[in-house]
């Protein structure tokens, strides 16, 4: 594991180690999308990680999902998500808020307008979604247009210039896990027949154009890009093409000279290493179902740079001083991963330190 413990500059950042922390959705914010009141010691407890991505968090009305999930796109939210960005600095830890558009993965119920949610295409996922009324059916979406397609990019925009108003570090455009700019990618549910949908070039072309606009608004260095080939997450299947989707994608990221790409990885060992030859900058891997004592494999084998680690960190607000000194870990409460009261299952679990006080 030496590697892990080695220094690495991702973007401007000059990281400790090469452990980061990975987004996690925990529905805490308010009502309103502001950042809860508990989020900046939740993510300050953290800051040991280096490099902090946040959950997903709505870059417009039309782009939440999920109950309680946090926005970036109003005064209130901006200020909400100072608190947590000064937080983790004042702990030494860096910040990229995640933009996350849920695109179909969503429900009126759950959105501020209550409108229909919106998509490449009218095709629902075939999935329930837990509302404010229980679970679910997710409704079909109404198909973008161009000119919608042109506003949620700008959306985009507008949420990652706030940002960094907000004191982020910088952003991750989410372009994974079954959301919109997946669904772009994904054969059954991308049918358009213009620009955006059909051959591998248009089923990349909004993440390119997404990226773009970002990279305008704030910069490469303080924007990176999140990808899950092969998920079936949301519905999504990319067909056969899907590997070539990827990799036309990534050469075309690569050119806007991103802090990084960041890949949750589910299999696909052959296009994990195409992207590695592909990306030069810094690679994050997410390696789904990774053991602990496989954690520092893909640094070892040169296919990443950086290993963002999820509910281990969620679980362990000081894991970095766990996995050094052999230390046991948390188990994490599976029933208070989504919702909790107050700080139970987000900011009470213990430090190894609090757990010695505990015993003495």
């Amino acid at each position: 594991m030496e590697k892990l413990w080695s220094k690495t500059k991702v973007g401007n950042m000059e990281l400790p180690h090469r452990l980061a922390m990975a987004p996690m959705t925990r529905s805490r914010a308010q009502e309103d999308g502001t950042p809860g009141e508990l989020s900046p010691l939740y993510y300050s407890q953290r800051a040991s990680m280096g490099l902090i991505i946040s959950e997903g968090t709505q870059p417009s009305e039309d782009g939440q999902g999920y109950l309680n999930s946090p926005g970036i796109y109003t005064d209130k939210h901006i200020e909400g998500w100072k608190k947590v960005t000064n937080a983790v600095h004042d702990a030494g830890g860096y910040m990229f808020i995640q933009l996350m558009h849920v695109g179909r993965m969503s429900h009126p119920d759950n959105t501020p307008h209550h409108r229909q949610a919106v998509a490449p295409s009218a095709i629902a996922p075939g999935a329930e979604m837990f509302t404010s009324k229980g679970m679910q059916e997710i409704p079909d979406p109404r198909e973008l247009s161009e000119e919608d397609i042109q506003n949620t990019i700008a959306d985009f925009r507008k949420a990652a210039a706030a940002a960094i108003k907000a004191g982020a570090d910088g952003v991750e455009i989410h372009g994974a896990n079954g959301y919109l700019i997946n669904q772009f990618i994904g054969e059954n549910s991308n049918k358009r027949d213009d620009k955006y949908g059909g051959t591998v070039e248009n089923r990349a072309r909004f993440a390119i154009e997404v990226t773009k606009a970002v990279v305008e608004e704030i910069g490469p260095e303080r924007t990176g890009f999140r990808i899950s080939p092969g998920t079936p997450l949301g519905g999504i299947d990319e067909g056969e093409q899907g590997p070539e989707v990827y990799q036309y994608l990534v050469k075309e990221l690569a050119k806007h000279n991103l802090a990084y790409l960041h890949v949750m990885h589910l299999g696909n060992e052959k296009l994990l290493r195409e992207i590695r030859s592909i990306w030069t900058n810094s690679l994050l891997v997410n390696r789904a179902g990774r053991a602990l004592e496989d954690i520092s494999v893909d640094l070892d084998n040169g296919v990443a740079d950086v290993v963002p680690v999820g509910i281990w960190s969620l679980a362990n607000p000081d894991l970095v001083d766990r996995l050094k000194n052999g230390y046991p870990l948390n188990d994490v409460e599976p029933n208070t991963l989504y919702a909790g009261n107050g700080s139970l299952g987000y900011t009470d679990y213990p430090s190894m330190e609090e757990l010695k006080l505990q015993q003495e």
